[in-house]
């Protein structure tokens, strides 16, 4: 899968919102498979350090240097 940079931001991003999420999630009181959830957010994690380091390669060509976008 091929991501055009103009998305790049935007996929590190959401990713990240996504992990902020998970985690606050996690903090419900009304959560069940609380198993299910941690493993989501373990995946997520280990998702977004990846995109992370991807985005480095790109993050001239973007305008948008990654600590802006975290």
């Amino acid at each position: 899968m091929e991501i055009p940079n103009t998305w790049a931001p935007m996929l590190v991003s959401s990713v990240r919102d996504a992990v902020l999420y998970q985690e606050n999630l996690l903090n419900s009181e009304t959560l069940r498979d609380r198993e299910d959830y941690e493993e989501h957010l373990l995946q997520l994690t280990q998702f977004l350090e990846f995109i992370k380091s991807e985005y480095k390669s790109i993050e001239s060509e973007t305008g948008i240097p990654l600590d802006k976008l975290l």
